[in-house]
């Protein structure tokens, strides 16, 4: 699969500086590839910004990378242990990466925040100062960069 790697890790830089949540941003940014709308994407994403659902758990914007992994090479077939396997390899793979490069795959974490910080449901205005206090967009940037990644890397394992 030939992609345009530069402009995919673009889009999602942008989709998030747009207000959408790093998980829809990483999603939308490939969810051509697999036959969805960018609204559809937004949709099946929207649960997991904020570190899912804003608790500061796993980083929105891996949980993107892992969805389109998911889309690349899920299993579905209940019963293919073999696939299931396959996709968590490739999972856990990402995961390592995202985690060497970012230093961790914890929202909270990544955003420097106490312990014991008061987890809220309420969503943050996107104001200059949300974007220039917040690593997201490098998180999405690098997301979709690896992700980007490991699409060309499976194209050249398919060539040879």
């Amino acid at each position: 699969m030939i992609i345009d790697k530069e402009k995919r890790i673009a889009r999602a830089v942008a989709f998030f500086k747009d207000g959408y949540n790093c998980a829809q941003s990483v999603t939308a940014a490939f969810a051509d590839l697999y036959g969805f709308t960018e609204e559809q994407a937004f949709k099946m994403a929207a649960s997991f910004g904020g570190g899912i659902g804003r608790m500061r758990q796993t980083c929105g914007a891996a949980c993107g990378m892992f969805l389109l992994a998911g889309l690349e090479s899920g299993a579905t077939d209940g019963a293919d242990r073999s696939g299931k396997s396959r996709n968590y390899a490739i999972v856990q793979e990402l995961a390592r990466r995202f985690e060497n490069e970012s230093g961790s795959l914890i929202c909270a974490e990544l955003l420097g925040l106490k312990p014991k910080t008061p987890i809220v449901s309420e969503a943050e205005a996107r104001t200059s100062e949300y974007y220039a206090k917040r690593p997201c967009a490098r998180m999405v940037e690098t997301a979709a960069r690896l992700f980007a990644d490991f699409l060309e890397e499976q194209s050249e394992i398919q060539e040879n």
